[in-house]
């Protein structure tokens, strides 16, 4: 890479019906990349035998009708082998998380139990008494007896409380979580009770739209689509930490979490990751500049591209340096690794407090920088990729080829960014992973990746030097070093 010189609310029958329109969204990243990796793997022919991707996994993307109707599916079958309402299976299937065999076990080992779990029966040494007078125990009103309400617990309170309660819940944005009034007592309250206690349709259909959040959300096998109003909901049949997405709005995330997809990282991880480097983002603010200094001239440089490459060239002298560590680009043959890997102290443990603090920041800082290093690439060679393209478009028009001739040039640019994202989710794993021989691996096979990425970056760059064998070789082989180390290190 050159560089440049730089002074410093629809109808619940509707099959689009949303049940995240009413929930905060969060802002999307500025840098998000999610559009300019889909796609990749559809596009990348995979040489060789070993076609094995460590990514794959079936789902499928459901419309509201068609997740209701799988939810309404499983409720009738067990509540006719329960002998209870629907509602009040709905309520023991939400418990258990939707996982029917488990329940079933439960059921014939203990079916009384089953319930007392779920919440929709008191245990039998809880029973309340039945009130002997007609006064509400919230309001202490004296009130008819056809007017007083209960659930299975026996705990009696009027219409106008329950009501009142009610409202005020599902106001609040509460579903399955609407329970009995009494102090201490946890049942939950069946829909078929809580519907007939709100006043107006419009309470009514968002006490439907929660309630369906929470039957979905509950189910070990779907995910609501965390994409803007999207009313999608995603379905596998075996829950892991792998990417999907929607066939909808296009948005890509992790089924587990539902954050942006972060493989090889898992999602306890990414969590503490994201975590630490919002509270230490001032910390790391002096790292974020986009500019250092050439280690041969000290001139302050810029990055133009994705590539980590440095490359001056000047009448006096020339520099071929590595933009992370600044150290010479031919050192990064065999020796890449010492670029990547951070290098421990092992004597720390015995030095003082403040220099444990020094250590464990300059560690953080080690990772930190390369993880948002490679996040600018990212956008960076968002950037090259949008040159590409214009540049397959000014060839088809002056008839030098047709699409197809080029299109291996923007798969190329596609698959930098796969291999590229892959990579900066390696660091969160790196910086939380303990040392040992594992550790060892792991940081060879991301030297490794590293290594052909900012190969492969280069050549993409000068897609034109490079015959198209070449750069398709290039391609394989990032893409099988990117494999291999997910098949060792992703989550399963």
């Amino acid at each position: 890479m050159s560089v440049d010189m730089n002074s410093q609310g629809s109808d619940s029958n509707e099959e689009d019906y949303d049940p995240n329109c009413e929930e905060e969204e969060e802002d999307e990243d500025p840098g998000d990349i999610e559009d300019y990796y889909d796609g990749v793997a559809n596009d990348v022919e995979q040489q060789g035998a070993d076609a094995f991707d460590p990514e794959e996994y079936q789902f499928t993307c459901l419309t509201y009708k068609e997740s209701e109707s799988t939810l309404n599916e499983h409720m009738a079958s067990l509540a006719a082998t329960l002998k209870v309402s629907h509602a009040v299976a709905k309520l023991v299937l939400v418990s258990f998380h939707w996982q029917i065999s488990e329940i079933l076990e439960r059921h014939k080992s203990n079916a009384a139990q089953l319930l007392v779990e779920a919440r929709v029966q008191p245990a039998s040494s809880k029973h309340a008494m039945v009130h002997s007078s007609h006064h509400c125990a919230v309001c202490m009103q004296f009130v008819r007896k056809e007017n007083l309400l209960s659930l299975a617990c026996q705990h009696q309170f009027c219409r106008s409380c329950w009501e009142q309660h009610c409202t005020v819940l599902v106001k609040d944005g509460v579903g399955v979580g609407v329970s009995c009034m009494a102090q201490d007592c946890l049942l939950r309250t069946p829909e078929d009770f809580v519907f007939p206690l709100l006043p107006s349709e419009e309470l009514k259909d968002k006490y439907r739209r929660y309630l369906f959040r929470d039957y979905v959300e509950s189910h070990y096998q779907l995910q609501l689509c965390p994409g803007a109003d999207c009313p999608m909901v995603i379905q596998v049949q075996e829950p892991k930490a792998r990417r999907v997405q929607c066939s909808r709005c296009n948005e890509v995330f992790c089924f587990k979490c539902r954050q942006m997809y972060h493989a090889p990282t898992d999602c306890a991880t990414i969590r503490k990751w994201l975590t630490k480097c919002a509270d230490d983002s001032e910390t790391a603010n002096y790292i974020s500049a986009h500019t250092k200094d050439c280690p041969k001239c000290n001139i302050c440089i810029e990055k133009n591209g994705g590539c980590n490459h440095m490359v001056m060239d000047f009448l006096l002298f020339s520099a071929d340096f590595c933009w992370m560590c600044l150290g010479d680009w031919k050192t990064h043959g065999s020796e890449y690794y010492e670029c990547s890997r951070y290098k421990e102290n092992p004597d720390i443990v015995n030095q003082s407090q403040q220099a444990q603090a020094r250590e464990a920041l300059k560690k953080y800082l080690f990772y930190f920088e390369r993880w948002e290093n490679h996040n600018k690439s990212l956008q960076l060679e968002a950037q090259t990729y949008q040159r590409i393209q214009e540049k397959i478009q000014e060839r088809v028009m002056n008839n030098l080829g047709t699409w197809i001739d080029w299109q291996y040039l923007q798969n190329a640019a596609k698959l930098l960014a796969k291999c590229r994202y892959t990579l900066q989710y390696t660091y969160p794993y790196a910086y939380y992973m303990e040392s040992g021989p594992r550790k060892k691996l792991f940081e060879y096979q991301q030297a490794q990746l590293e290594a052909e990425i900012e190969n492969l970056s280069w050549k993409v760059e000068r897609a034109d030097s490079y015959d198209r064998g070449d750069l398709e070789n290039q391609m394989h082989i990032a893409e099988q070093r990117r494999r291999t180390l997910l098949k060792d290190f992703h989550d399963t």
